[in-house]
């Protein structure tokens, strides 16, 4: 998929996976999520996930559809720094974004995640002939 496919794609959907590191090992988060210029927003609280991607390091995001029955369907890969806004202005923006998280517990902190590169497949069921057998 070209990148603007992949926008439209994460524009049309709530939910992702955020991906940190965490003791240099990977660790991975379902939340929600909305696309707000050109950054992937997630409400989040303190813990593990906004902190692991506050260090500065490279965290990654997908989402994806997937058709088990028909074994089709596509993923969006977004890779980027992780970083939480200070300046007044920004937070006061951010606090109106509306991620309508489905997770219980006060989120109240705005984890932005600035991409560096988009990346998107479509997976395809193989052609009848090059069906392997069960």
């Amino acid at each position: 998929m070209d990148e603007g496919e992949c926008w439209a794609r994460l524009g049309n959907h709530v939910i992702g996976r955020l991906v940190v590191a965490v003791g240099h090992q990977p660790d991975i988060f379902p939340v929600n999520y909305r696309v707000v210029d050109g950054d992937i927003v997630v409400r989040t609280a303190e813990g593990t996930k906004l902190a692991a991607a506050l260090l500065g390091e490279l965290v990654a995001f997908e989402i994806d559809d997937l058709d088990e029955l028909n074994h089709c369907g596509w993923s969006v890969v977004v890779h980027g720094l992780a970083h939480e806004s200070t300046k007044l202005d920004d937070v006061l923006h951010d606090a109106q974004v509306d991620t309508d998280p489905w997770a219980s517990g006060s989120k109240h902190r705005v984890l932005r995640i600035t991409p560096d590169r988009i990346t998107g497949r479509r997976i395809g069921a193989p052609p009848r002939d090059q069906e392997t057998p069960s």
